[in-house]
């Protein structure tokens, strides 16, 4: 079978190659890396000399050109998260990037800083969790979309079929996919969430599964990347399905999310949140067409659920949207506004069934996808809810969420695992398990885009209600996003442009976008306005001998800390984290 690729390795390394050995039954492949020439051939097992260094690998990530030379990227580590249709799924738990050169003895010092400073960038990406891989079954297609497919399609490998909006190390199998012999050994994978269980409902055995697929084009983080680019790629894109595998026969539901699709900005400026821009001289309708396009190609009908404020900052952003789907007049369009936070305030999360009334009617048109245990396709999904608020991470999952759990009703009641009349809440086990994977992959989806987990998962793990603790863990995470939002998100961005290679390594670069200079205000005054905050607390702990000399202590150390802090929040772009390594649109 062609779309495979081989599941047990081993990594010979010697001074002049890396060998890596297909260890499957009766194979005798190996694939021969030249650490001089970068050149890639395909060997047999007797040419791996007994001299070299040998380790198990479980699957080749790709390679990277960096300062230094080229690197292997390889996984050292897997998990296993569970097996469906006979096929098993791991999650790539640790890795290895191993350098093509022996020596650093050609590099400067300036040189040596930037090339740990790039493998520091690459570890920042892969110490990141979510990474999964199947070396037997094809991850990042939806059933619907693999039961469509033809026979020459079937013969493809992995990485020729695989839908490369979702193959995350797609830069770094280039060289690999460049030589169809090799194939077998590149191995595409996943960025996102995935959780299988094996469940009961009325003493009857099923399947459920949930996927999120992380798009890889115009990925980013929070702030540094919303909207949309040229080609129509919106930000922070996942497609999410959700499966049922009952007596063979198997059911699918696909939602997705994504960025507001027109051309706007967020950067962070130290406020709590930067005021959303939109770009007044860009062709938003020539970008909004061709993501709907596309959207409406792979998907079919587009049912759009926009969760975001009606009023103060939010609301341009609402009224563009409603403006470009009228505009564009495309009657496999539709949308709907809802204002989660006016609707729901004061933790009025029940009339969330206000929008699920709503969109009922249009949720049973759309249908989902069956295939009975013949192989035979019962019903086609005809479309998707598109959903998203500002992030497309908190109040974007809560929907999803209730969504999905209708369509699994209907689901499970074809299926006859549910009897007619019994409600899916009712399954007090079952409720359990969903409700946890649900906000598991609202902790994933987050954590991947804004640095923390997701807020508001108390309503989808527990309860389905608000709760006191929900708000406190809630603030708490609002808290770390604003400090990594404004701190630590720059690397992060560029981070994540050099592992899918929005940014390429040049060493005969005569000046490194990694050598430009701080302004001394950007660690000066915030570094000045810890020292400050911290000595007033220490005055107040400890009182000197007298009130009036704590007093002027507690003055004197009050007034330079919040004095530095309004400096910086008046100032607030240059002390920001931004990106170096790469231009973004110029939105601002």
């Amino acid at each position: 079978m062609a779309a495979t690729t081989y599941e047990r390795l081993q990594l010979h390394i010697t001074p002049e190659k890396f060998y890596v050995e297909a260890c499957d039954d009766g194979v005798d492949d190996v694939l021969t890396i030249d650490r001089v020439s970068t050149e890639v051939t395909l060997a047999v097992k007797k040419d791996v000399p007994p001299s070299a260094v040998t380790r198990p690998i479980f699957g080749i990530l790709g390679t990277i050109h960096l300062v230094a030379g080229n690197y292997l990227i390889v996984i050292t580590k897997k998990t296993k998260v569970g097996e469906f249709f006979n096929h098993v799924i791991w999650k790539a738990a640790d890795f290895d990037i191993l350098s093509y050169k022996k020596t650093m003895l050609h590099l400067t010092d300036i040189q040596l800083q930037d090339n740990k400073t790039f493998l520091a960038m690459l570890n920042n990406v892969l110490n990141v969790d979510g990474f999964y891989f199947s070396t037997t079954y094809d991850l990042t297609h939806t059933l619907q979309r693999l039961s469509n497919t033809s026979p020459e399609f079937q013969e493809m490998s992995l990485l020729e079929r695989a839908d490369q909006r979702f193959v995350w190390n797609g830069h770094l199998l280039r060289e690999l996919s460049a030589q169809p012999e090799v194939h077998r050994f590149a191995l595409p994978v996943l960025h996102g969430f995935i959780n299988m269980h094996s469940c009961c409902v009325n003493g009857k055995y099923f399947d459920w599964i949930l996927i999120s697929r992380r798009s890889c084009f115009r990925a980013g983080v929070r702030y540094y990347v919303r909207g949309i680019d040229s080609e129509g790629h919106a930000a922070n894109f996942v497609e999410t399905e959700q499966i049922v595998h009952y007596n063979g026969s198997k059911a699918s539901f696909v939602q997705t999310r994504g960025s507001i699709p027109v051309f706007w900005s967020q950067r962070p400026n130290l406020k709590y949140k930067p005021l959303p821009q939109i770009n007044k001289v860009a062709n938003h309708m020539d970008g909004f067409q061709r993501h709907f396009d596309s959207q409406v190609i792979i998907y079919g009908k587009q049912i759009i659920i926009n969760l975001v404020n009606q009023k103060g900052s939010e609301k341009p952003l609402e009224q563009a949207f409603a403006t470009m789907v009228s505009s564009l007049g495309n009657g496999m369009i539709r949308y709907i506004a809802f204002d989660f936070h006016k609707e729901c305030r004061h933790m009025r999360w029940d009339r969330l069934s206000i929008l699920m009334d709503q969109v009922a009617e249009m949720q049973d048109e759309l249908g989902y996808f069956l295939v009975d245990s013949a192989g035979k396709v019962v019903t086609h999904q005809e479309g998707v809810f598109r959903s998203n608020c500002m992030d497309c991470l908190d109040r974007t999952n809560v929907v999803q969420s209730l969504l999905a759990r209708r369509s699994l009703q209907a689901q499970l009641q074809r299926l006859g695992v549910l009897h007619v009349g019994q409600k899916l809440e009712e399954q007090d086990e079952f409720e359990k398990i969903y409700k946890n994977a649900w906000a598991d992959n609202a902790n994933a989806c987050a954590k991947q885009y804004a640095g923390t987990g997701a807020l508001k998962t108390d309503f989808t793990r527990q309860t389905g209600k608000r709760t006191q603790l929900g708000l406190v863990m809630d603030g708490w995470n609002s808290l770390i996003r604003y400090y990594k939002n404004n701190f630590s998100d720059g690397f992060r961005q560029d981070s994540i442009d050099l592992f899918l290679g929005n940014y390429s390594v040049d060493e005969l670069e005569s000046h490194s976008p990694l050598s430009v200079p701080r302004d001394w205000k950007f660690l000066a005054l915030p570094i000045i306005m810890v020292v400050a905050f911290s000595m007033c607390i220490i005055c107040l702990l400890m009182a000197g001998d007298t009130w009036t000399e704590t007093l002027a202590y507690v003055l004197f150390w009050g007034v330079a800390s919040v004095g530095t802090f309004f400096i910086i929040l008046f100032n607030g772009k240059d002390f920001v984290d931004a990106p170096r390594l790469v231009q973004k649109e110029k939105i601002d």
